[in-house]
């Protein structure tokens, strides 16, 4: 069973870039006291989320911040070079692309599928939420498509 409305969001090392490098964060670090929009996507330079998910939340990102928002995240199980380099790709400087590698997030939330019978293995459904101080307040999971959990339906919600 997923996450549910209300629900803290679990607390998870995962991996972004710094300067230095590849970096540790807590998610716990990442949500407390923060409005944040988390999205997921199954795979960085996957069609669908590299042409329309994740562009949709670059061009969309100052929007959304004005609505109160602290920090947009994108999460798919990829490591965290893969997530940085697709973050530089498409231009998502206003956007921390976490690195889910092992999938743990995706687990911890309930949230993850397993594509193995098209050989990607387990990865990340496609969503977004809302999250204030931890705590979800609007959870939209896509079984199809990105209409649920587009950058437009998000700020709609905001």
């Amino acid at each position: 069973m997923s996450i549910q409305i209300g629900e803290t969001i679990p607390n998870v090392e995962l991996r972004v870039m710094g300067a230095e490098g590849p970096e540790p964060v807590n998610t716990a670090d990442l949500f407390a006291g923060k409005k944040v929009v988390l999205f997921a996507v199954p795979g960085a330079f996957t069609p669908g989320c590299s042409l329309t998910h994740l562009p949709g939340f670059v061009v969309k990102a100052d929007e959304i911040k004005s609505k109160g928002v602290d920090s947009i995240i994108c999460t798919a199980v990829n490591d965290v070079f893969v997530m940085d380099a697709w973050g530089k790709d498409q231009n998502a400087d206003e956007i921390i692309m976490l690195a889910d590698g092992m999938g743990d997030f995706a687990k911890a939330l309930g949230l993850d599928q397993d594509l193995s019978a098209v050989q990607f293995g387990v990865r990340s459904q496609r969503y977004a939420m809302i999250v204030n101080d931890g705590k979800v307040e609007l959870l939209n999971i896509d079984e199809k498509g990105i209409d649920k959990s587009s950058a437009e339906t998000i700020l709609a919600a905001l």
